[in-house]
């Protein structure tokens, strides 16, 4: 297993030509450092480290002789998380970690004690480590079963992956994900947000037919799909130019008035040469002016487009009214230079307020309990945690 000789922490990204909005796209990480846990992570590895400031290679040599085949001395809760948090990006260390994973968890299935949930933390320690490969095999590794049975273990994994354009690695995630059933989920709603992220990046007819396909197979179950979900599918068909299949997405979600929503509905009737409801939603915002924010009502290249379309209509009445309603909207603010992808791609975080139902909100940072004082408050709080009815936000913390 190959690691990386050097790291660039929190600045890893992708660029790749994604859609037909932009000239240049990127791509960052989904969901959020806070919302991943793994700025609490950093803070811990410095802790870990000022502890063993004098003894770290002790230490080491000393688990190092713990994980030899020939040894009786097991490896404890305090060792792991110690180490999980001392791990530089060097291959040895990563195979000692890997080898303590694998003794604890044989220790755990033989004796059955200690509470603490490792799964998140050793994610989160590849996250760090910006090691994908390490991540998925320890993850598949059947010495391993039962190590990564959390639903927070499965969407770091996934949003590590889906930095590194791992697409049909993440397709092989998901399957596990949707035999295990953790929780009694089969459809895990963040694990289906990065899964749609990734078809929508891959942007291929066959991406949209599996994507299509599940939509399907989501709808059949009564499962309901997240906006981000609904959007990235529809972004997707526009790119694949079907925007049939856009707009009929579109229309099964709730939240019409969002801006993702509005910019690629009205870009989906665009292309379908329907261009008086075209205008409709652009004359809504005028008429709703009083009350809604005005900024960031539609994104720049999304008119840009829809004025190519109407121009092509060679229809001057059409030309006319378009033509004064972009003024309008120009002149008042309507308007955001972000391109529709990446406000499509805008970072999720999480929001801590009990008066929310929607959790899920754009550039709000949270701090997550995530051994915030010690190891011995983490794990009372993950016991309180883990019986929380909403298993994928429960355990990130």
């Amino acid at each position: 297993t190959m690691i990386r000789n050097s790291i660039t922490l929190f600045q890893k990204c992708g660029s790749k030509s994604l859609t037909k909005f932009s000239n240049v796209q990127s791509f960052r990480n989904l969901y959020s450092q806070a919302f991943l846990g793994i700025d609490n992570y950093v803070k811990n590895r410095e802790r870990v480290h000022s502890q063993f400031i004098n003894m770290l290679e002790t230490f080491k040599t000393k688990m190092t002789e713990f994980v030899d085949h020939s040894s009786r001395n097991m490896i404890f809760t305090e060792d792991l998380k110690n180490m999980v948090h001392l791990v530089e990006p060097n291959s040895d260390d990563v195979v000692l970690v890997v080898k303590m994973m694998t003794k604890f968890n044989k220790q755990n299935k033989d004796l059955r004690f200690g509470s603490f949930v490792f799964g998140p933390v050793v994610m989160r320690m590849f996250y760090y480590l910006d090691d994908p490969d390490n991540a998925l095999e320890c993850f598949l590794n059947p010495d391993l079963t039962g190590f990564f049975d959390q639903i927070a273990s499965y969407q770091i994994l996934m949003d590590l992956l889906l930095e590194h354009d791992r697409h049909e690695d993440i397709l092989k995630v998901y399957e596990v994900v949707k035999n295990h059933q953790l929780h009694g989920m089969r459809y895990p709603k963040n694990v289906i947000v990065l899964l749609y992220a990734s078809c929508y990046k891959k942007n291929t007819p066959e991406s949209l037919k599996y994507a299509s396909d599940l939509w399907g197979e989501l709808m059949s179950v009564g499962h309901l799909p997240m906006r981000r979900t609904a959007t990235f599918l529809a972004g997707l068909a526009l790119n694949q130019n079907k925007p049939n299949i856009a707009l009929e997405i579109i229309a099964n979600t709730k939240q019409q008035n969002y801006m993702t929503v509005r910019n690629l509905k009205a870009l989906a009737l665009a292309e379908l040469g329907r261009i008086e409801e075209v205008l409709l939603i652009l004359r809504s915002v005028i008429n709703t002016d009083a009350t809604v924010d005005k900024k960031g009502t539609f994104a720049r290249d999304s008119i840009e487009k829809i004025h190519s379309i109407i121009k092509s209509t060679n229809n001057k009445d059409f030309l006319s009214e378009f033509t004064s309603i972009e003024k309008y909207l120009a002149e008042n603010g309507h308007y955001t230079d972000d391109s529709l992808h990446n406000l499509l791609c805008s970072e999720i975080s999480l929001q801590q307020n009990a008066g929310k139902t929607n959790m899920y909100q754009h550039n709000v940072k949270m701090q997550s309990y995530y051994n915030k004082g010690n190891f011995s408050n983490y794990n009372q709080q993950s016991n309180k945690l883990n019986r929380s009815t909403r298993p994928g936000i429960s355990e990130m913390y």
